[in-house]
This record gives structure tokens, sequence and C-alpha cells, in this order.
């Protein structure tokens, strides 16, 4: 079992057990739950830690945890922050964009899952396909090099930025290279610095809701460009860029997230020609490339690769292939635009440490890193076709009208339909079975919030990197159809 979902379960049912103390009780020492429970010292640390967080239980060195008793505690004071509402929407009447962030959508993929709920929304790679114990070497190397706990340059360790800029290849060199702290660190910076509060940003449709997250945080506004099976359609972002004078066009050319298209041969060269000619940049969401299938072929060159103008922004990060606190990303510019973004992220947050540097550095050029990589294609491969086989097999109602070779998702489209089915899967359809997987043991996310406007139809995205093996993909289906029926069966 995994530590993280150790403590998790460890905690709840020490919650659930604690009316059989009477407040102010000693509960059973650490050992003797380590050896009741047949967890490790730290999960039962971390599981007291979460209670003691939770108000439940006082832990007290030297003599153990405790029942707390909340009779004797002072209740905090009720103040009064209704203010608060007033100050922040004051003068919001002139903001071309509502000051207010919805981080819904980026929460979904964020979140753990409740004990026992098969994780289909997890926007990350489950525990045992992370390379745990090469990070944990190449962190332990990093920690003894000469430096290491030093100031490292603004722009990044200049041997990680060589790497960044070999594994983009083409005209990009590592002068035109930044360390930043994780993919969606990057696109922050790079939207702050391309385009002024209340621009028009243009975005791909559908798109990653963490970006339109970020535009929306920095007052812009997302206008949508139509996507199809490879990728943005270049007549409609030109007449896209003609209709608002946007100077920003923010994609993922590479298993868009997340449709899972990549942009066509015969459309690369058109949408950087289209950016040049509206005097634009493209900022590229290079996400998962490094999570390519196994059966995918070559891929692609970055945009970046093959642009002499300087009309791309690149980002990168070794975030998704290894775990989401290596947060190690990229931003690759190049003229006087570089300058921008680095001035942004000084401002920011000064630099990434550098122990995370050297880090990064020791696991990419160590044996394990391309061993790891071949292991998450296979993996990856063998997980897709199994949730492919099994939706097939419970769920044809379900449209897939695209089976990516890399990424870790699966994006469906609900049926349109008539009658009963109609009914469930027109407005608000989506909630409707999103509540009901949930309550059958699977989550799942909405396709609304990956659309800027409004959607086209009803969809889900499935993913199958958080899962724990194909054992999980084929339970969670199996659960997904009960849900199916359940909604189904409120309509008919």
């Amino acid at each position: 079992m995994h530590e993280r979902s150790s403590v998790a379960e460890l905690a709840d049912r020490l919650r659930r057990e604690l009316d059989r103390y009477s407040p102010g009780g000693k509960l059973p020492s650490s050992r003797a739950l380590v050896e009741r429970f047949r967890v490790s010292p730290v999960t039962v640390s971390r599981a007291l830690a979460q209670l003691a967080a939770e108000g439940l239980v006082v832990t007290r060195p030297g003599a153990g945890a405790f029942r707390a008793d909340r009779s004797t505690s002072p209740a905090p004071a009720a103040g009064d922050t209704s203010w608060q509402e007033v100050a922040l929407s004051a003068g919001g009447a002139a903001d071309l964009v509502p000051r207010s962030v919805d981080a819904s959508g980026v929460l979904v993929s964020l979140a753990a899952p409740a004990p026992g709920v098969i994780e289909f929304n997890g926007g990350y790679l489950h525990p045992s396909l992370q390379p745990e114990r090469a990070m944990a070497a190449a962190l332990s190397r990093a920690g003894r090099r000469p430096g290491a706990w030093g100031r490292p340059p603004v722009e990044g360790l200049v041997e990680l930025r060589e790497w960044f800029a070999r594994s983009v290849g083409g005209v990009v060199t590592a002068a035109g290279v930044l360390i930043t702290a994780g993919g969606q660190s990057a696109l922050t910076t790079a939207l702050r610095a391309l385009a002024p509060p209340g621009a028009p940003v243009l975005v791909e449709s559908p798109t990653y809701p963490g970006m339109l997250a970020v535009a929306r945080a920095a007052g812009l506004r997302p206008v949508p460009v139509p996507v199809d099976a490879d990728g943005v359609r270049p007549e409609l972002l030109a007449d896209a860029f003609r209709a608002t004078g946007a100077r920003v066009f923010v994609c993922q050319p590479l298993f868009q997230n997340p449709t899972g298209a990549v942009l066509a041969p015969e459309r690369r060269g058109e949408v950087l020609r289209i950016a040049r000619e509206a005097g634009a940049f493209v900022v590229e969401d290079d996400f998962v490339r490094r999570l390519v299938h196994e059966d995918a072929g070559p891929l692609p060159r970055p945009l970046a690769a093959d642009d002499p103008d300087g009309v791309v922004v690149h980002v990168c990060s070794l975030t998704k292939a290894t775990s989401p606190s290596f947060r190690v990303s990229a931003l690759v510019a190049h003229g006087p635009v570089l300058e921008r973004l680095r001035a942004i992220q000084i401002v920011d947050t000064f630099f990434v440490p550098r122990p995370l540097q050297e880090a990064a550095l020791e696991l990419v050029g160590s044996p394990a890193w391309p061993r790891h990589l071949r292991a998450v294609s296979a993996e990856l491969r063998a997980r897709r076709d199994t949730m492919t086989a099994a939706l097939r097999l419970r769920l044809p109602e379900l449209a897939l009208p695209h089976i990516p070779a890399g990424g870790y998702h699966l994006w469906l489209r609900l049926p349109d339909g008539t009658g009963g089915t109609s009914r469930a899967f027109g407005p608000g359809g989506e909630p409707a079975l999103t509540a009901a997987a949930l309550r059958a043991g699977v989550a799942v996310t909405p396709g609304r919030p990956y659309f800027s406007a409004e959607p086209p139809a009803a969809h889900l995205r499935l993913s199958f990197a958080a899962v724990a093996g194909t054992g999980e993909i084929t339970e969670g289906v199996r659960r997904l159809r009960t849900a199916w029926e359940e909604v189904l069966g409120r309509t008919g």
C-alpha cells in the first residue's frame, strides 16, 4: 500500500474509533498502532498529525496522543468578515475581467479521492509509476554537490538549461531557456508577459482548465478556437485573430488536453504563419512529450524547434513524468520577449531552489531515467488499451472519437440521443453523471470546465494514469456503468 493512501485510511479508521475514548482519554501508543494496523511509524505519525489538525486529537511530546476535550476548549471568536465582500468587489464595475478566480477545474486533478474511490480524474502518475527511488537517489546526490545549497543563477543552472535546450532541439540554445517551478508557473509567467489585463487570448476549444484559470486570473479574456482530430483549425484561428486583435494563442500541439489530438504536419507551419502575420505569439504547452505510449512511433518536433523568428514561447516540464512535487520546468523563448519573461520570473519567485535543480540534473543524467520512461511508456499503453476495451464492452453508448498514442486520458462524448438519454445528458447531465459516479465509487471529470464558452456537447474525461493498475481500470468502468444506469433510471 502506498504511503499517501495508508495515511488516509489509518486516519479514517482512527477517526471512527475515537468514540471509544472519553474526552482527554489516551489513545494507544504509536508502537501499538504500528503493530495493530501493520503500517510504518511514519504513517502513524502522519495520521495522528492529520487528526490533530482537525482538532480531534491532541498530541503531547513524550506522553502520546489523546482525544481532544472540546468541552474545555475555548470557542474561537466569531468575528464579522462581511466587510470583505465590499473590499474585494470595490471598483469591480471598472474591471474588464472579474477579479474572482475559479480554481475548481484545477482542484479536480489535485484533490485526493476518498479511500476506496477509483481515481479517473487524476492529473499525475500513480505513485507506483513514479520513479521514487531514482528521485530519492538523485536528491541525495544533489544535496552533496559542492554549492548545492547556494544561490543559483536566476535563469537556472546552465547545465539544466542546456539539457532542456537539447530536448527541444532545432534552433533552441541554452541562452533561450529559463528554469521555472512547474508548468503551471511557466504558463502564468508567459501569459502575464505577453498580454495586458483585459486583452483577449486565443485558446483551443476544448482546452486545459488550469490554463483558462491562469488567463482569467491575469485579467485576460479567453476566446475559443475549435480543435478537431488534427488539432486546431487554422482557418478559424486566422478568423479569431482578425476578429479580436489578439496577440497570443495558447496551444498544445502534442496529445492535446483533453482531446489527445496531435497537430497535423500540414497545419504546423500554417499556425506559425498565421500568428506571425497577426503579430502574435504562440504559447506552446508541450506538457506530455515524455508520456508517449509504446506504440506511438516518431514524435513531431516541438514548434519552437523550427521557429527562428521567436513566434513561439515554449513551456515544458519534468513534473508529469515524475511526481507532482518534482516541480521543475522550462520556458523557452527567442528575442526581446525573453527579457520580459525573465523579469517577471525574478519578481514573482526569484529562482527555483538550487537543490531541486541539482536533483533534476542528477535524475535526467542517470541510467534510471531512460529505463523509467520506457517502463511508463509500456504501462500507459497497456492502461489505455484496457480502458478502451472496458468502455467498448460496458459503455458502448459513449463515443470515443480518438484514441491517443500519448498522454494519460481519454475524451468521451456523451450521447445526444432522444427521450430519456437526451434528458439525462442534455443541460446539467454532466454534473448528474459525475455525482452518480462518485456515489458508485469512481471519480470522473466532467467536460464543461474544458470549454471557455458554451460547449457543443456533453463530455467526460477519464484518466488512466492515477489508478493503481489495469484491474482498477476495469472495476472503475464497471462502477461508471452503474452510475450511468442510475442517471438513466432517474430520467427514464
